[in-house]
């Protein structure tokens, strides 16, 4: 960085500090961690339902000061019966970690198979039937928590390391 910067990244003050970002990191990536394998069990044990969508939109967030980019996310919503028993679905992915796209068209592609009022193939796991999604795939959320979190641990460590 020039000498002139305003910016600078120095990490945590204290070796105790430095050692708490880092558990912050590590449980961010654990998190997503879980979430890759719990969706992956949920792709692999799902069973398919006729679901109809009943809502279908994309939501922006304009983000917050630190982090000031506008972001979209698509949201749905559709009912399904499984055993008998009448659910509303809310996810697209199986995923509890919800993707968000930096544009609309991107956000806009990722239900374009979907038209609100229409019938569609829902996908249940038999052990939570009231957690069904439409896409019987895994969706990159949670890698990318697990990169997210590993980096900030890393540089954690490396600030840790430092202040030894």
């Amino acid at each position: 960085m020039a000498k002139d910067s305003d910016l600078s990244v120095n990490g945590p003050d204290t070796l105790g500090g430095a050692v708490l970002y880092m558990l912050v990191g590590i449980a961010i990536a654990g998190y997503g961690g879980f979430d890759y394998v719990q969706q992956t069990e949920a792709v692999r044990n799902s069973v398919e339902v006729d679901a109809t969508v009943t809502e279908l939109s994309i939501e922006t967030d304009s983000g917050t000061s630190s982090n000031p980019g506008v972001e979209y996310e698509p949201t749905v919503e559709f009912e399904y019966t499984y055993n008998g028993t009448r659910y509303t679905g809310t996810k697209l992915y199986p995923a509890n970690i919800e993707r968000n796209y930096e544009t609309r068209s991107a956000a806009e592609s990722a239900v374009e198979d979907y038209e609100q009022g229409t019938q569609t193939t829902a996908y249940v796991s038999p052990d939570e039937p009231g957690d069904a999604f439409l896409k019987n795939k895994t969706s990159s959320a949670p890698i990318i928590a697990i990169g997210i979190g590993g980096l900030f641990a890393l540089f954690a460590a490396f600030s840790a390391v430092r202040k030894i």
